[in-house]
């Protein structure tokens, strides 16, 4: 091996772009790879869609290595994509749970199949243009926030282990994203002024509903508020997430919030706003970036969606999971979404919330 040869994973958006410019830069040999995922209608696409796997997308990302003087390939993940993305978007929402795909993407897809490319074209390392950052320390690798406070997205990466963090290389972590478009420009990038993707690349007209509806059978089911007090129907439980409160279809009086969602019975169950909040959260699938917990309780910072605040909590580490206790009440504690634990600008881990307590 070189001891400096990395892929580069090329959406063909500008912060990946400019990630390959820098690592060229620095001396690195870079390798552009953009994955197809998925394959959609471009003809029919709108205006406003803002994804990744688009014809210009691939065709902004070529052309980017041709700037810099690199190779680019095109990798196939449509299969790969389909069974631990799209296919587990699905299955969550079923479930009557509300999943983050990008958490999965990055997990699956990024850090591991194409970092499992990665090692078959003989580089050493992997890199993206995720606004985080990877940092050595006596303890290990840590993951930390990215400079850019407004663009960080060390949430999404909270998966990553040891093994992953010494693999990989975040070099847009360390700038405002206002400077990451003045490097692009000032290289002539064909995609400098290009928007942020969206949230959800894979439902191009922002309706994950119609999406679902097209790749599941829902069944219908009750609406009952705590009491057991049946007060209407829906079409399925995959339309419903913790802290709705449009698209209920009961009759108008006192604002009602779903509270939770029960798809063993098909039970959507809804009340007052103030049935929302809770003092504890319950994490599985807990990971932690040193590859281990705390040894015991600790105070943490902890976010419970991807743009959300930092709430204040006490980590308290089990076998199971990762139990949460909040200095103060949060709202819609929303299971299958992440809750990631900081301290400072460090990532310590992070987990899937199951709910508000504790299994029995």
């Amino acid at each position: 091996m070189s001891n400096n040869k990395v892929v580069v994973a090329m959406s063909g958006g500008v912060d990946s772009s400019v990630a390959a410019l820098l690592l060229k830069q620095q001396g690195y040999d870079v390798v552009g790879v953009t994955m197809k995922l998925y394959s959609l209608p471009q003809g029919d696409l709108p205006a406003s869609y803002r994804g990744c796997c688009a014809i210009d997308d691939v065709e902004d990302a070529r052309r980017v290595c041709d700037r810099l003087g690199v190779p680019h390939y095109v990798l196939n993940v449509q299969q790969e994509f389909q069974a631990h993305v799209i296919d587990y978007f699905c299955a969550e929402y079923q479930q009557g749970r509300t999943p983050h795909p990008c958490i999965a993407c990055n997990d699956k897809i990024k850090f591991n199949f194409l970092a499992g490319r990665a090692r078959v074209l003989q580089a050493d390392y992997l890199a993206t243009g995720h606004y985080a950052r990877i940092q050595a320390s006596p303890q290990g690798w840590l993951l930390k926030k990215a400079a850019d406070a407004s663009k960080d997205q060390s949430y999404v990466l909270f998966g990553l282990g040891q093994q992953e963090l010494g693999r990989s290389l975040l070099p847009v972590g360390d700038y405002p994203k206002d400077e990451v478009r003045r490097m692009a420009r000032e290289h002539d990038f064909p995609n400098a002024g290009k928007p942020d993707s969206q949230d959800i690349c894979f439902i191009p007209f922002g309706d994950y509903r119609q999406f679902l509806q097209a790749r599941s059978k829902p069944v219908p089911g009750e609406i009952a508020d705590v009491q057991g007090n049946v007060l209407g129907t829906h079409q399925g439980v995959e339309y419903f997430t913790v802290g709705q409160r449009r698209g209920l279809g009961l009759a108008k009086g006192d604002p009602l919030y779903v509270l939770r969602v029960e798809p063993e019975t098909r039970r959507v169950v809804v009340g007052p706003e103030s049935a929302l909040f809770h003092t504890q959260l319950w994490a599985g699938r807990v990971s932690y970036t040193l590859g281990q917990p705390p040894a015991g309780p600790v105070e943490v910072g902890v976010k419970i969606r991807y743009k959300s605040s930092e709430a204040a909590a006490v980590l308290h580490p089990r076998p199971q999971g990762a139990l949460l206790s909040f200095s103060q009440p949060q709202r819609a504690i929303t299971p299958g979404q992440a809750a990631v634990f900081y301290q400072g600008d460090v990532v310590l881990g992070g987990g899937i919330i199951e709910g508000t307590l504790p299994p029995d």
